[in-house]
């Protein structure tokens, strides 16, 4: 069996990481202990949250340890199994990281369906980010059917499905996203009514345009610019799932943070939402967003680059909103 190849976090990063962050190194194999599976990665996710697993600032879980194989959502392709839930063959959702190889407890992983026409969507719109949109849109943003709904980073991963959602809800949806190119598919193939691009456009300017009568909920997955913005068009009652804060990330200090007056002026709500809490609400997503997609109903765009030792760069352009959709990695 060839080697295993990992890629390792090499240091911490000050402000945006960089190639030299990571480390490639190769192993030998590794083999399942009792109740455990041996798995070859076909799909790695990237996703932002990593870089604040590169850091040592207090968060909400432990960061990677030096030298340690970087994490990651995975799908799987069972080699060897010492549990009978799993077959040689059997397609897995696990975690398996930044590596070729990974064994993992049979407990930790799900079984996906061989009949399933896209792996890769375990780790989107039927993975973490999409019921991340779910559950955030729904438990915090609760919209409601002529409702105006402000998308930040509209093209990615969460944003795409989110704005989806709150038209299937009713919603005018208006998203914010990196370019021309963004905006155009997210209104040309998602169907939001108006995308605004943050690279050009006055953000007090184009909101005022597009949201007349205020913002009703702002599905927050930047912060910063968009966030303050934002804030100055909330409708009394407004909600704010914040979800992520791609703006602060690589922040070498913390950013100021917007004036929350208007929070009180109209009796908003903000909060914040780590997926993790929301186990209970699985196949309640699964099976709602599943049949939208089986349906039609719902567009969907990955971009996938090629080779685990692309990943470190990939990784970069993540951050930098380099990537238009769900960013993946085709291991195998």
């Amino acid at each position: 069996m060839e080697r295993n190849l990992q890629i390792r976090l090499a240091r911490r990063p000050v402000g945006e990481p960089s190639v030299e962050d990571f480390r490639i190194v190769e192993e030998a194999v590794p083999s399942p202990g009792p109740g455990e599976v041996l798995l070859q990665t076909q799909w790695l996710s990237l996703d932002p949250y990593m870089r604040g697993r590169m850091s040592e600032l207090r968060s909400y879980v432990p960061p990677v340890a030096l030298d340690a194989v970087m994490v990651g959502g995975t799908v799987g392709k069972v080699l060897a199994s010492n549990d009978p839930r799993f077959a040689v063959g059997d397609l897995a959702l696990g975690y398996g990281g930044w590596q070729r190889y990974s064994v993992e407890p049979a407990d930790t992983l799900q079984k996906l369906d061989p009949a399933m026409a896209h792996p890769s969507y375990a780790l989107g719109i039927l993975g973490m980010p999409g019921q991340t949109a779910f559950c955030a849109l729904n438990d915090i943003g609760a919209p409601k059917a002529g409702e105006t709904l402000v998308v930040s980073a509209a093209a990615g991963a969460v944003g795409q499905v989110a704005g989806q959602l709150g038209k299937v809800a009713g919603c005018r949806v208006v998203g914010v996203a990196g370019g021309a190119e963004k905006c155009r598919y997210v209104v040309e193939e998602l169907g939001f009514d108006a995308c605004i691009d943050r690279k050009s456009a006055s953000l007090d300017e184009a909101l005022a345009h597009h949201c007349p009568e205020g913002i009703d909920i702002y599905f927050d997955n930047t912060a910063g610019a968009i966030l303050e913005a934002v804030m100055k068009r909330l409708r009394l009652g407004a909600r704010i799932p914040l979800v992520g804060l791609i703006e602060q990330y690589n922040a070498t200090q913390m950013p100021k943070g917007p004036n929350l007056a208007p929070l009180l002026v109209a009796r908003a709500k903000i909060e914040g939402f780590l997926v993790s809490d929301h186990a209970a609400h699985t196949r309640i997503f699964l099976n709602t967003v599943g049949a939208l997609l089986q349906q039609g109903k719902l567009a969907y765009r990955e971009d996938i680059v090629e080779g685990l030792e692309a990943a470190p760069q990939a990784f970069i352009g993540l951050l930098r909103g380099a990537n238009l959709g769900k960013l993946l990695v085709r291991a195998a």
